[in-house]
């Protein structure tokens, strides 16, 4: 029932003359006093039967009221084509079945969650209507036996989600304990059964729901002896939330592996699958991983928001005067470009941006990645399997032979796909990919510990960027301060006598949640090979040894990029620091 027709209930049945207003304060009396709904309050006082009221809010609605005591009985295949739970749960029950379409009395016939789970599970469109909750429990007593009569919580909640604790308030006392780890012990039917059970289909909905409204990156859901911890990855910083009771760890790990399709008998195993789902408006791609651990399964769901992608290179946060740098290297006409960075740190971003930046109908381009995060119209994009022999290198060698011109690789994870790409970058093609390294100069390092000769490397390489994501001040909190000598003195910066410099932070509002960040930016550490550097490179110069030519070659740093994001108010020192260690940039 809309919120504000429970507002003005009495105020309608007032001026429907169908009680009195003397009537209507007795009750609101009566309801301040023990609390309850108003529409009992009335009927409990003999004011109103419960079949006027069901009539009255029926019309209001727009929705049918039907008498159950009156249709007589119903066929046992329109009962039983909706899961005994699910319709005790919502306090429901089919009444008609006709070409495709499933007339269903409920009590709380806005419940859209009921209406879309009985869609889901029937194939067929539903039709609500408006029954007595007395009546739909005496007609579920009558079918599905004494089990139904006492009390399966109405369905809770017209809104997508709910309130958890309204969600776990309808659970009743039931009670779904974690299992031994011996498969004999595992009861499948079980397990089946509490991953659709409906409060937990609501319980999941609602974890992805508000994952995706907070703008998190990543869900992560952790079972520990007595507790069961739900955090969101937002900007990069995980955040506990409200999480679920321990008791029902193994239904949510049983609903999230009925979604992915995965193996809900196997919990001894890693699993990894994905959901496709459509919240908000948006629909969401989601990378799960399920993993064993001491105490159940935690589970982590990676959110793939398409509609958060920006492709334009200008906005990721490169500096003016490095951004004309990498466009040049990505539009060169062969060649190896390199981004690198640990996991979460944009480097599919920056590469998808790269490709939308030089996708045009006269250049074909293939991507093999694992998997394929975001879709980009124009290019050919494959989703590595190794499991059954679809590998980085056998996608590459198959790349070869489909006449490309530009080449993406997910990662460069071994010898095989990195002499495969350096050799596809001398035979003419325009090679993107990225690896696991510390800053740019480490890239070069990384190829040739892999067993890549240093010719190769400096005869296929001509740009590397490494980057990391800073969290932006919140705009809404943003306060400036003045600069302490210690924090000018961790930044390197050296003013001049009497010059002071303003920095600025979040204090924390509504908007940011408190954090003082809302958003994040790339900073970047871009690399253009030049005769020297490659000098270095034949010689087998360190790691060490190579960033310091870089540097004299006018590479700008991570730490240094981060520095100029924080004087002009992007970001504060505390985030660069957190972010950009200074042992990193030595």
């Amino acid at each position: 029932m809309p919120e504000s027709m429970k507002k003005r209930l009495g105020e309608m049945l007032v001026d429907e003359g169908i009680i009195t207003e003397e009537q209507l304060q007795e009750a609101l009396h009566e309801q301040k006093i023990k609390g309850g709904r108003l529409e009992k309050i009335l009927i409990s006082q003999g004011y109103v039967t419960q079949d006027v009221i069901m009539a009255f809010v029926g019309t209001q609605l727009g929705i049918p009221h039907v008498s159950l005591n009156e249709i007589g009985e119903i066929p046992n295949d329109v009962v039983f084509s909706v899961p005994e739970s699910i319709a005790i749960n919502h306090c429901l029950i089919p009444i008609v079945k006709k070409d495709k379409r499933l007339t269903v009395a409920m009590a709380d016939p806005l419940n859209v969650f009921a209406i879309d789970d009985i869609k889901m599970m029937t194939g067929f469109e539903v039709d609500p209507a408006i029954a007595s909750e007395t009546e739909i429990k005496a007609m579920q007593a009558k079918y599905y036996g004494a089990a139904a009569g006492g009390g399966g919580a109405a369905g809770g909640g017209g809104e997508a989600g709910g309130d958890m604790q309204e969600i776990l308030n309808s659970m009743g006392g039931e009670s779904l304990e974690v299992m031994e780890e011996k498969a004999e012990d595992i009861d499948i039917s079980k397990l089946e059964a509490a991953g659709e059970d409906a409060p937990v289909v609501r319980l999941v909905n609602l974890i992805l729901t508000e994952a995706v409204r907070s703008g998190a990156s990543d869900i992560h859901v952790e079972p520990y002896e007595k507790n069961l911890r739900c955090r969101y990855r937002i900007d990069g910083v995980l955040h506990e939330v409200q999480s679920p009771p321990r008791s029902i760890s193994a239904a949510i790990s049983s609903r999230i592996k009925i979604m992915s399709s995965l193996d809900i008998a196997e919990r001894r195993l890693p699993q990894d699958g994905r959901i496709k789902i459509k919240v908000l408006g948006k629909e969401i791609d989601l990378r799960v991983s399920i993993c064993p651990v001491q105490f159940g399964e935690k589970i982590v769901m990676r959110i793939l928001d398409s509609s958060n992608l920006s492709l334009d290179l200008p906005k990721l946060g490169f500096e003016d005067d490095i951004l004309p740098k990498f466009e040049k290297a990505i539009v060169e006409p062969y060649g190896l470009v390199l981004v690198t960075g640990p996991t979460g740190s944009g480097k599919s971003t920056t590469l998808y941006s790269a490709l939308h930046y030089i996708n045009n109908p006269d250049v074909n381009i293939s991507t093999i990645e694992d998997p394929v995060e975001y879709n980009l119209p124009g290019i050919n994009q494959v989703n590595a399997k190794a499991g059954i022999g679809l590998t980085f290198a056998a996608g590459l060698r198959s790349f070869l032979r489909q006449d490309p011109d530009i080449i993406m690789v997910g990662e460069i994870r071994d010898k095989e796909t990195a002499e495969i790409a350096i050799n596809a970058a001398l035979t003419g093609h325009l090679v993107f990919s990225t690896l696991h390294t510390n800053d740019a100069p480490g890239a070069v390092t990384r190829m040739g510990n892999m067993g890549v000769e240093p010719f190769l490397i400096t005869s296929t390489v001509h740009c590397v960027v490494a980057q990391r994501l800073l969290r932006r001040i919140c705009k809404d909190c943003k306060e400036t301060y003045e600069a302490p000598p210690e924090v000018l003195d961790e930044l390197g910066l050296k003013p001049a006598a009497g010059e002071t410099i303003t920095l600025h932070r979040g204090v924390g509002c509504a908007t940011c949640s408190n954090t003082g960040y809302k958003g994040r930016m790339a900073i970047h550490e871009v690399l253009m090979l030049n005769d020297d550097f490659r000098k270095g490179v034949l010689q087998r110069k360190s790691a060490s040894e190579l960033k310091k030519v870089a540097r004299e070659g006018g590479m700008q740093t991570l730490r240094e990029c981060g520095v100029r994001k924080v004087l002009k108010g992007m970001t504060s020192v505390e985030e660069l620091l957190r972010v950009a260690h200074a042992d990193e940039e030595e």
